[in-house]
């Protein structure tokens, strides 16, 4: 058998290349973090109705990461392994941003942004995860640490370009006001401008690269191949136990709501526990009848066979981005009423608030552009990879400590420098980590599996917090802001169990 030989070596340009599309992408999350909120509330929904709204995107990232990181390992045709995604993804995600403006035009709006709400977001991760593997695909050991930080870089630079621009079109003379029920100009033309800037973005990556092909990847030194069927294999030596489990917990987490008088949307967390229970059921099954060349039986095995270092960092994506989906959830009311002193949607004072958030949001996404290419790499030459995340995270819970005590607009940038650098690391560490130590012919579905747990603690967010607030700190979402300091601060002390599962190798 031939020697193994390493990837070439990218240019600067061809990690631009790589990654460009991202800019794209992030511009759409921008745009779906910094205003649904304002969206939502503008068409008529109540504090309260905010975390049941917002479900609908993580539930969305929970189903489609998974399978589309499945198929996308196996997806190979002339047309690239992973760029087909990109692309349809880019697509749908398009139309869905040019679509929600025309909401208070609709029957129903409310349920009509949630449902362009839930299309954008399945389409953004459609495109997102194949990017995830992309960058792994295409880069040898050596240069995953640039690549994950030069895709940083582009998700800031497209969170700065998507966040800023209804406060940029306000300075321009474009109306940041509205009647009740509709929404400002502003918005509408920055989903329109997102739209176009999205598509374009990704449609450069898609024509400026060429993938390696089957035969080229199996070439290529990097972590070991393995069986690919292994996995659903080992389904076949479990038992229904951990199962029904799982099915168990979900029933009692539903059952719990009404006793505890637990907001309804707590019935969505126990319902995907029991069904992810009756999945892995039939998934043994299959694989007890040798039925192991199936989508399901692949992914509930790969799940249950994680890498160990996998393992460890999901614990601390986990409490990263419970503290996130908090940020993005609740910036905007926290603003609105404590610095800028107004709960009404149709008031100049809340609008102006409202577009400091967006200002805000691009100042920590700004940050993190600079901060993946001038600061990361010089903290990880130093401190290592793992240690780096850690101060990081610190950095980040220091800054959601300061929206809890801070009470003028402008010292809030410094909150935001904070988040932002812990923002940079948790967009490219983990994943520089991961790319370096899992086999390449299954980086698509363990990138896809790893969101699992980006997605689970925004659903908890999203079913549970409401409850919390609504009983301990009912009309005050400033403490919000605290229980994310504190995810932060869990995460960051997490981290430091992620170095025993990474060989020396890898230089962590």
């Amino acid at each position: 058998m031939d020697q193994l030989r390493a990837k070439p070596r990218q240019s600067f340009w061809g990690l631009w290349n790589i990654s460009f599309g991202f800019f794209g992408i992030q511009i759409g999350f921008a745009l779906q973090n910094a205003n649904m909120s304002r969206v939502f509330q503008t068409l008529g929904a109540s504090m309260d109705d905010l975390p049941w709204l917002w479900a609908a995107a993580p539930l969305t990232g929970l189903i489609v990461q998974p399978i589309v990181g499945h198929f996308s390992d196996r997806t190979w045709t002339r047309f690239g392994r992973r760029r087909p995604y990109f692309l349809v993804g880019a697509l749908l995600a398009a139309a869905a941003l040019l679509a929600m403006p025309l909401a208070p035009l609709i029957a129903a709006p409310l349920v009509f942004a949630a449902v362009m709400l839930w299309m954008l977001d399945a389409s953004l991760n459609i495109s997102m995860e194949p990017f995830r593997a992309f960058v792994g695909d295409m880069l040898g050991t050596d240069q995953h640490s640039a690549g994950y930080a030069v895709q940083t870089a582009f998700i800031g630079t497209g969170a700065v370009v998507g966040s800023i621009f209804p406060f940029f079109l306000e300075q321009l003379g474009v109306s940041n006001l509205a009647a009740p029920g509709e929404l400002p100009d502003t918005v509408k033309f920055s989903f329109w401008f997102g739209a176009i800037a999205l598509f374009c973005a990704v449609f450069w990556t898609v024509i400026s690269t060429t993938e390696y092909s089957p035969e080229e990847v199996a070439s290529f030194a990097g972590p070991a191949l393995v069986d690919e069927g292994a996995a659903a294999r080992a389904l076949a030596d479990k038992t229904y136990v951990s199962a029904m489990i799982w099915v168990a917990l979900g029933v009692i987490v539903a059952a719990a709501v009404d006793p505890l008088s637990l907001e309804k949307e707590v019935f969505l967390l126990g319902g995907l526990l029991a069904v992810y229970g009756l999945l892995s059921a039939f998934a043994i099954s299959l694989s007890k009848q040798g039925k192991t060349a199936n989508m399901l039986s692949s992914i509930v095995g790969d799940f249950s066979g994680m890498p160990e270092v996998m393992k460890r960092l999901a614990v601390v994506q986990f409490f990263s981005w419970s503290a996130l989906f908090i940020m993005w959830i609740n910036t905007t009311p926290v603003v609105t009423q404590y610095v800028f002193g107004s709960t009404d949607t149709a008031s100049a004072a809340y609008n102006e608030g409202a577009n400091w958030v967006n200002v805000l949001f691009t100042v920590y996404n700004g940050v993190a552009a600079i901060a993946a290419l001038a600061l990361l790499p010089v903290l990880s030459r130093r401190y290592g990879q793992v240690t780096t995340h850690s101060i990081c995270l610190v950095l980040g819970a220091l800054g959601f400590l300061g929206f809890f005590v801070l009470r003028d607009a402008y010292a809030l940038i410094l909150c935001e420098i904070g988040i932002g650098i812990a923002w940079a690391s948790i967009l490219a560490m983990p994943y520089a980590i991961l790319a370096s130590n899992l086999p390449q012919r299954k980086l698509g579905i363990y990138m896809g599996l790893f969101n699992i747990f980006i997605v689970v603690p925004q659903l908890l967010v999203a079913t549970i917090m409401g409850s919390i607030m609504k009983l301990f700190f009912p009309g005050e979402p400033i403490w919000t802001m605290l229980f994310a300091a504190l995810s932060f601060l869990i995460a960051a002390v997490a981290m430091q169990r992620v170095a025993a599962a990474i060989p020396a190798r890898a230089g962590i």
